[in-house]
């Protein structure tokens, strides 16, 4: 063999392992591709079907229809999710009042919670508009008013930050206590429950020369068998899920103020679950919190014969007592509307419309 011939024999010994090499190389990048690609997949498959337990808190009690039926729509949502959509509720306010229940939602401790209007008024101020003193005077008024306007309010949650699915209805709230009030001088004799946050609660209360006592709604039954509370205002319904009546011997047969309820869950939390899971949870809880409305004002009379039946007695002040606390109430909401406690224009326009209703209705009954 030629020295020409020699030197070929030993370039292709030399370059035969570095050939290898590349090639070894080129098979592993060829391989870490096809691993990184197909942990995409997996991972995007995760995300679209990722599990997902939102946390609940309410202060509805174990064994209220609120309950019942809020755990039947959970077991619906996690049969047609094919149990990717979970919920585990906290009931009977073991998570503490509204306050509480938003800062848990702020740190990611919970996801939502069923609140009364004034709880979510923290994230949604105009929340607490059908909720203001002597707004409605009875429930002709407020459905007029909630055909119209809901929609609005339950769009404003959602900006805020919240995903909703309808307002619950909960009565109307009336003075209820251990003494009889039928003027304002028994009013400012008692030791009136006012709830944590509610800024225009106290505002109408100091407005009647009353000094409220402030707790969150879950420590006010133990405040009435300490005597640290002598009354509260509160509607049937919520008096006997809450045991509140057992403490009750007088309720003022007045409307003061409407209440509602709102299964609120925090829309960073609900955009976890993919579209198409979300479309089911809305369309379940939507339906839920429908029939919801249905039955409770049924169940808010059935709570008010409970009372009757108990011994409970309801007293009817005289007009001038009731006209008197209707102007107090108009004082409050002027002065709290130029404070920016709420759209003053959005109340304005429930205003109207029950003005409008109450002038048709009179006009009505006139022909």
């Amino acid at each position: 063999m030629n020295s020409t011939a020699m030197e070929r024999v030993v370039q292709i010994k030399r370059t035969a392992p570095v050939k290898r090499l590349v090639q070894i190389r080129r098979v592993v990048q060829i391989r870490r591709v096809v691993q990184i690609f197909c942990a995409a997949i997996l991972l995007a498959g995760a995300t679209a079907r990722a599990d997902m337990t939102f946390k609940i808190a309410t202060i509805a009690p174990d064994g209220t229809r609120w309950m019942a039926m809020m755990r039947a729509a959970a077991k619906d949502v996690q049969l047609q999710t094919d149990g990717r959509v979970r919920f585990k509720f906290y009931p009977g306010g073991v998570m503490g009042g509204d306050s509480s229940v938003m800062r848990k939602i702020r740190i990611g401790q919970l996801h939502g919670g069923a609140f009364t209007g004034g709880g979510l008024a923290q994230a949604y101020p105009d929340i607490v508009i059908y909720g203001l003193p002597m707004l409605f005077a009875n429930f002709d008024e407020v459905d007029h008013v909630r055909a119209r306007m809901d929609s609005a309010f339950e769009a404003g949650l959602e900006e805020a930050g919240f995903v909703n699915f309808g307002m619950v209805e909960g009565g109307f709230a009336m003075f209820m206590g251990a003494n009889a009030i039928i003027n304002s001088a028994n009013l400012r004799e008692e030791k009136a429950w006012v709830p944590e946050g509610d800024a225009i609660a106290y505002a109408a209360y100091k407005a009647l020369g009353v000094s409220p006592v402030v707790l969150p709604i879950t420590d006010v039954l133990t405040g009435m068998q300490t005597g640290l509370v002598s009354t509260v205002v509160a509607s049937p319904l919520a008096a006997v899920a809450l045991q509140w009546h057992t403490r009750i011997k007088y309720v003022t047969d007045v409307p003061m103020s409407y209440v509602m309820g709102v299964l609120a869950i925090d829309t960073r939390a609900f955009n976890r679950i993919a579209p198409s899971d979300q479309i089911i949870v809305r369309k379940v809880l939507s339906a839920t919190i429908e029939q919801m409305n249905a039955f409770s004002r049924a169940d808010d009379g059935a709570a008010r014969a409970a009372l009757v039946s108990q011994g409970i007695t309801f007293l009817r002040p005289s007009e001038s007592v009731v006209e008197e606390w209707r102007k107090v109430s108009r004082q409050v909401f002027e002065q709290k509307g130029k404070e920016d406690a709420f759209d003053l224009n959005l109340a304005n326009e429930v205003v109207k419309l029950i003005a409008d209703y109450r002038r048709q209705e009179k006009a009505r009954q006139g022909e």
